[in-house]
C-alpha cells in the first residue's frame, strides 16, 4: 500500500449539542478507517454521519477525539498543508448564479494559488474540457442543469491536482445520463488520488469503488471490498413475492432486508442461513443486500443489547 497517499482515520468521535435538556448527539462514534488510493465508497442513510465525517476530513470542523493522517500530514494539526492537496465537493455548494463558468473557475484557480496568468488559463481550459463544459464556458452557472453544476463543482475540486478528493452525495437528483457522465468523471479522478464518495445510493458504490464502508448512527458497521462482501452473503438471501398484507407477519418471522413494489405486489428479501421454506427462493445477493444486511443486523444487535439492559 502506498503510505504516501493513504488516509488513516483513528478513533474519531464527534458530538453535537441537542438543546439544553437533551443529551448530545454522537455523529461520529470511535471511527477508524484506512483508505488507500482509488475510489472508496462511504454508504449510509441520511443522518448516518457521512457528512460529519466528510466535513471533519475536509478540516471544516474539529473532532472531539481521534486523529487523521494523510500520508505524512497530520490533518488536525496541519490544516493548511492538507488544504493544498484537498479537493472537496460538498452536498450543497453555493455559486454566484450570474457569474460565467470560465470566469468563476479562473477566480477559484487564483484562490488555489495558481497565480501565473498563462498557466491558469491552461488549467481552466483543461478542466472545463475534462468536465465537458467547454462549450458552455461563457454561460452563467445559474442557468446550468443539476448535472452541469455538479461537473462544475468537480472542476473546482480538481484545481491544483489534489491527492485527496471528497465528494458528498454527488449524484442525488441527477438524471440517468448526467449520473453516468458524472460517475465516469469520478472514476478518472480515482486513478491517481484518494477519492471518497459519500452517498446513500448503493449503485454509485457498486459501479465505481474497490473498497467501501457502511456507516449508520455514527458507527462503521462494515468495511470491505464490495465483491467480497457480496460473496460472504451467498446462500443467505431469499426472495418472495407477497401480498402487502402478508408483510407484517413475515416481519415477525424473518429478518427482512428490503421490500420493493413490483406490479402491484411486494417483493421481499430476507436473510436466512438456511432455507426458510414457505415458497422462498434463494437469490444471488447484490450490494444492496449487503448494505441492508449490515444496517439490519446492527439494529437487531442494539435492540437485543437494550433488552438485556432492561432485564438486568
Amino acid at each position: 500500500m502506498n503510505s504516501e497517499n493513504t488516509l488513516r482515520i483513528e478513533n474519531l468521535s464527534k458530538s453535537y449539542s441537542n438543546g439544553r435538556a437533551a443529551a448530545p448527539v454522537k455523529a461520529l462514534d470511535n471511527i477508524s478507517l484506512t483508505i488507500p488510493p482509488g475510489m472508496y465508497g462511504l454508504l449510509g442513510p441520511n443522518g448516518a454521519g457521512k457528512s460529519s465525517l466528510m466535513r471533519t476530513l475536509a478540516t471544516l470542523q474539529e473532532p472531539d477525539e481521534g486523529s487523521i493522517h494523510f500520508g505524512n500530514i497530520d490533518v488536525l494539526k496541519q490544516k493548511e498543508e492538507l488544504q493544498k492537496t484537498l479537493g472537496y465537493l460538498p452536498q450543497d455548494f453555493g455559486l454566484h448564479p450570474n457569474a460565467k463558468a470560465e470566469e468563476l473557475l479562473n477566480y477559484f484557480a487564483v484562490l488555489k494559488g495558481i497565480k501565473e496568468k498563462s498557466a491558469r488559463r491552461e488549467v481552466v481550459e483543461a478542466l472545463l474540457k475534462q468536465t465537458n463544459l467547454w462549450d458552455v464556458r461563457r454561460q452563467k452557472v445559474g442557468g446550468y442543469s443539476g448535472g452541469m453544476r455538479q461537473r462544475f463543482g468537480v472542476a473546482i475540486a480538481m484545481l491544483g491536482n489534489p491527492k485527496l478528493i471528497i465528494v458528498d452525495e454527488p449524484t442525488a437528483g441527477l438524471d440517468p445520463a448526467e449520473r453516468v457522465r458524472f460517475l465516469n468523471l469520478l472514476s478518472e479522478m480515482g486513478e491517481n488520488s484518494v477519492v471518497i464518495l459519500s452517498t446513500h445510493i448503493v449503485e454509485d458504490v457498486s459501479e465505481l469503488c474497490t473498497r467501501m464502508a457502511v456507516i449508520n448512527k455514527g458507527k462503521i458497521l462494515l468495511e470491505a471490498e464490495p465483491l467480497k462482501a457480496i460473496e460472504n452473503l451467498q446462500g443467505k438471501v431469499w426472495r418472495k413475492v407477497i401480498n402487502k398484507n402478508e408483510l407484517s407477519r413475515l416481519t415477525q418471522e424473518h429478518i427482512i432486508l428490503s421490500t420493493k413494489l413490483s406490479g402491484g405486489r411486494t417483493v421481499v428479501h430476507i436473510y436466512s442461513e438456511s432455507s426458510p421454506g414457505n415458497s422462498f427462493e434463494q437469490v444471488s445477493p447484490d450490494l444492496e443486500d449487503v448494505y441492508f444486511n449490515a444496517i439490519v443486523q446492527h439494529t437487531r444487535a442494539n435492540v437485543s443489547h437494550n433488552m438485556e439492559g432492561v432485564v438486568k
